[in-house]
Formats: C-alpha cells, sequence, structure tokens
C-alpha cells in the first residue's frame, strides 16, 4: 500500500495558487440594516458597547423564505458593506489603541473589502423583518448575508487575542469618532 500517485494535470493547465489581479466579485445585497445611529460618530464600536440598543433588518421580499427556521437561533450573524467607507489604509490606528496596527489585526471599518460583521441578538422574526438588539452597525447600512450563531462552532475559549488582550474591557465605553472617515 504505497502513497496514491498526485493527480496528472493536462499540459497547460494554468495552477491557480494564488489570486487573480483581475478577478472581480460582486455581492448584492439581501436587505437593510436599521438602527438608531444615523452618523459614526458617537456610536459604539463593537456589539458588547450597544447592550440593549434595538435595530430592525429589512430583508427584501424574494430573499424571505429563508428567513425560515432562523427564530430558534437566540443570536445570529450579520455580514453587510461599509458603504459609508471610502478607500482603504494598511496601517490604522484603531479605536481602541493609539498604536499603529495592520488593518487585518483591527475590526477598523476603512479595509480593502470593506466587509463588516456583528454578532447581534435576535429578538424575533416578523415576515421579512428581523428585529434585534445590541445592534453597532450604522442606519441604512447594506445587509450582504445572515448566518446563524453557534457556539460550539464560533466561540473559541482560550483563543490568543494580540494587541487586543490589553484593550478588549475599553470596548464596551468606547465609541466611534472621524479616523475613518
Amino acid at each position: 500500500m504505497g502513497a496514491r500517485p498526485a493527480p496528472v494535470r493536462p499540459a497547460g493547465e494554468a495552477v491557480r495558487s494564488r489570486p487573480q489581479d483581475d478577478m472581480k466579485i460582486e455581492y448584492e445585497p439581501i436587505g437593510v440594516i436599521h438602527s438608531p445611529f444615523q452618523t459614526t460618530e458617537g456610536m459604539p464600536i463593537q456589539p458588547s458597547g450597544a447592550t440593549g440598543v434595538q435595530g430592525t433588518i429589512e430583508l427584501l421580499p424574494r430573499f424571505s423564505q429563508g428567513l425560515k427556521d432562523l427564530d430558534g437561533f437566540s443570536h445570529i450573524i450579520l455580514i453587510y458593506h461599509f458603504h459609508r467607507s471610502t478607500g482603504y489604509s494598511l496601517l490604522v490606528i484603531p479605536f481602541l489603541d493609539s498604536v499603529e496596527r495592520g488593518v487585518f489585526a483591527t475590526r477598523a471599518p476603512k479595509r480593502p473589502n470593506s466587509i463588516g460583521l456583528s454578532v447581534v441578538r435576535l429578538v424575533r422574526v416578523d415576515g421579512s423583518t428581523l428585529h434585534v438588539e445590541n445592534i453597532d452597525v450604522l442606519d441604512a447600512t447594506p445587509l450582504l448575508d445572515i448566518k446563524p450563531y453557534v457556539p460550539e462552532f464560533d466561540q473559541h475559549l482560550g483563543g490568543r487575542i494580540g494587541w487586543l488582550e490589553h484593550a478588549r474591557a475599553r470596548a464596551r465605553e468606547t465609541r466611534a469618532d472621524d479616523r475613518f472617515k
């Protein structure tokens, strides 16, 4: 019982081991997130700082069938587009620090792909409208996807959190300013 030989690739077939510079990916919003936050200044920077803040999510009617069984979950993951973020910086000073960090080691909104995520409490599903709490998202934010939050899948006890180890406690009271405009 020896090792299997590697599959033979037809001559001339390219090996795609790196992203293509000319590759374009398009997403279509499935709905819109509504919150009390009309501007970024002063809003919570994480859901932990938005305890009790209520919002709604209006799903486009053609996607409402996809909400079947979602009401059985206490929390959901919202994946959305930072629609007021323009451009990006690879080095940023995050809200919870005064030291410049790589953008991928932060949750800063000015990213190469302006995608955000938040875990919120699902209060109820009412037709194609979701009522949520602990929302830290700007009003009228385009929603890209919803996933159920499952602690056994999504929580990693004992995980390392890098530079945030000493800053995470401040997330509850820290509010956004205009540094990422």
